[in-house]
């Protein structure tokens, strides 16, 4: 899995030490949806043995040392400008030293109310540790599952609806070209690369001032390092511009096919991908049926004396059958991780970082794959919280976790069961999209609001339109998606063409079609 990611994702440019770095994160934190189901076995067995703990150790330490400390010293390195291994790992010390000066503080604070409180934690000084590093991947990590569960079953079903794709995507089109004009532009006024000789300058605009600079080894490393930023930029627009139309040419080739399924046979006829059977279509479709009962279970934590939790009630009745108990436990516990980690990309690429395929840099690979560690243990905790077996029997993970109740002194020994009934509210106010509702009603409020692919479906874009027609007849001539695109998306660009569809604006944009492109 965390081969296939990183092959997926990883920019061509990325060194063999990064890639090692993320993936080795990425293995230790996903090692969870496999330790997770053998430790409730060994649990239920009472069968604990070196095997299950080392691992455990091995996993925890691992992410944590890599995410505090290996990850952001390399992320700093890959980042600087510097010509120097020295200079760039001079500047990655220097970048990371105020971020481990405030984390020391705060840890120096925490040591100072530990011992002026004078209690005994049942888990032990590092349990309680453990305990307080973890709370905060609880409490957000519980937002970010709640978005999960609601907006991957409701991503799903907009997506089934052919028509509504195609209009969200002819927007997607549109902005998307739009970005890559300007991201071109910035590449042409940064330089041009000689690695890559397909590479056209075209339309930069440079200021009066934008060669005024000085010639000292910082100016020429800050300058080297907006090169870097500009060309990765540029390819991250591109590739994902050709992943919004080659998405959007695909989707209009099974439309035909399906119109046409009587005369074909219903078999599948494109130039883009070839025919393929499967039955990953039915299985999506429970994804909405495991949201709910991970609502259900997060919901009935608090009583004590009921289970609602469909995973615990599974889990107890096939108690004795080793590969049935894993399963029923790295099913709902993987659903889990998806719709984190779904949720943690999604809100992190309108903020902090970008993930595009086979484009994305060192630094943003470091980025996310120390985010994704910060959240493997606390996915794993909540997880275990709905599985509630004989006796009240703890599993080693949990007792290596140390008691998160003792750590949140505000709501005292309710914490582990108060937490999950508001990410179960949160969630509920996502899928009624009770935050949207509010923002409309308020007006002024909507500046505030993050574009979604709701607003994209009334009606198609014209100009996204047109760009995906030229797109289709430059392919069926022989030449590559995006090859055309930087002059019409800027002739769109200087016209104003308007995003909402209508007369006007369609005939602007045929009008514009008919403009020959600059080579």
């Amino acid at each position: 899995m965390v081969a296939i990611t990183l092959k997926y994702f990883a920019g061509p440019d990325v060194p063999l030490y990064v890639l090692f770095t993320v993936g080795y994160t990425w293995f230790c934190s996903i090692s969870i949806i496999i330790l997770v189901p053998a430790d409730i076995w060994t649990t239920i067995m009472h069968h604990h043995n070196g095997g299950i703990s080392f691992f455990w150790s091995l996993s925890y330490w691992s992410t944590f040392l890599l995410t505090w400390v290996v990850v952001p010293t390399i992320q700093g390195y890959e980042d600087a400008g510097d010509f120097t291994v020295t200079e760039r790992l001079k500047t990655s010390i220097h970048t990371n030293l105020v971020f481990y000066l405030c984390l020391g503080a705060i840890g120096l604070f925490g040591l100072i109310l530990l011992v002026l409180l004078q209690k005994n934690w049942s888990g032990g000084i590092l349990g309680f540790a453990m305990a307080c590093s973890n709370t905060f991947g609880l409490v957000t990590g519980a937002f970010l599952l709640g978005f999960g569960l609601s907006e991957i079953p409701k991503g799903i079903w907009r997506n089934s609806d052919w028509t509504a794709r195609r209009k969200v995507l002819t927007h997607k089109i549109a902005k998307t070209a739009l970005k890559l004009d300007d991201a071109h532009q910035e590449f042409s006024n940064a330089i041009v690369l000689k690695e890559d000789p397909s590479f056209k300058p075209q339309g930069g605009r440079l200021g009066e001032n934008d060669m005024d600079y000085d010639t000292d080894e910082k100016t020429m490393a800050t300058l080297r390092r907006q090169l870097r930023g500009a060309r990765e930029e540029y390819y991250r627009c591109r590739s994902e511009y050709m992943n919004f139309v080659l998405e959007a040419l695909q989707l209009e080739d099974t439309v035909k096919n399906y119109e046409h399924r009587n005369a074909t046979g219903w078999k599948y006829i494109s130039s883009f991908r070839p025919e393929h059977m499967g039955t990953l279509g039915s299985l999506l479709d429970m994804t909405g049926c495991i949201s709910a009962a991970i609502i259900l279970a997060e919901a009935t934590i608090l009583p004590s004396g009921v289970d609602l939790s469909l995973f615990s009630i599974l889990i107890n009745a096939v108690k004795r059958q080793e590969v049935f108990v894993q399963v029923a436990a790295f099913i709902p516990l993987m659903y889990m991780c998806m719709c984190t980690y779904y949720s943690l990309f999604k809100i992190g690429m309108l903020m902090f970082y970008s993930l595009t395929p086979r484009q994305t840099s060192s630094v943003n690979l470091l980025m996310i794959c120390s985010m994704v560690a910060r959240y493997a243990p606390p996915i794993s905790y909540n997880f275990l919280n709905l599985i509630r077996l004989d006796g009240d029997e703890k599993t080693l993970f949990e007792q290596r976790m140390g008691n998160i109740d003792d750590a949140v002194p505000f709501f005292g020994k309710g914490f582990n069961k108060i937490y999950p009934l508001i990410m179960v509210v949160y969630t509920l106010l996502i899928a009624t999209n009770f935050f949207d509702r509010v923002i409309e009603y308020c007006g002024n409020w909507k500046i505030f609001k993050f574009q979604n692919e709701s607003d994209d479906t009334d009606g198609f874009d014209p100009s996204g339109v047109i760009i995906l027609q030229k797109e289709r007849s430059g392919l069926e001539r022989g030449h590559k998606v995006a090859e055309h695109v930087i002059p019409l998306a800027r002739n769109f660009n200087n016209s104003s063409i308007s995003l909402e569809s209508g007369s006007s604006s369609m005939t602007t944009a045929t009008n514009i079609v008919n403009m020959p492109l600059l080579d």
